[in-house]
């Protein structure tokens, strides 16, 4: 299957970027996975079978891509926590955003999949349930759906 890559790259760029924006909620990391991914890409475009979407394939590689790289700084976030924890003007603000910064994340950790994925394409990435649908080989309305029942996961908490 020919392809031309640099086709690929600007009509799956945006799309891509997005994607992992959702799943980091950090432009720089966004940036350097989505440029990642294409690299990927670029070298393994003759194993894309065309078994599903290009754009899934490029999500596929990217989620990837961004889960190595988050293991990696995970085991140096340890470190970093406990330089940065001695640095603080307002103690009990601080202790009260963590507070609720915790216990989302924890909310989020124990959601299932794959509402814990959609809940967070769609909140933090933004995606229209159309491409939340399709990246998981499904319908909009399937998305909607689940990020219906992700929410009233949350509510019910």
């Amino acid at each position: 299957m020919a392809l031309d890559f640099e086709q690929v790259y600007k009509a799956h760029f945006t799309d891509v970027y997005k994607y992992v924006l959702s799943l980091s909620r950090n432009a720089t990391i966004a940036e350097e996975v989505t440029q990642e991914t294409f690299f990927k890409a670029l070298r393994k475009i003759d194993q894309f079978n065309g078994s599903c979407k290009l754009y899934v394939w490029l999500c596929q590689i990217a989620k990837n891509t961004y889960f190595t790289l988050h293991q990696k700084q995970s085991r140096h976030t340890a470190v970093d926590d406990a330089v940065l924890s001695g640095i603080t003007h307002d103690i009990e603000n601080d202790y009260l955003d963590k507070n609720i910064a915790k216990r989302l994340h924890i909310l989020l950790h124990n959601l299932n999949e794959p509402y814990k994925e959609v809940f967070t394409l769609r909140t933090f990435g933004e995606l229209p349930f159309s491409q939340i649908g399709e990246l998981f080989d499904k319908t909009d309305s399937w998305a909607r759906l689940i990020f219906y029942r992700a929410k009233n996961n949350y509510r019910r908490v």
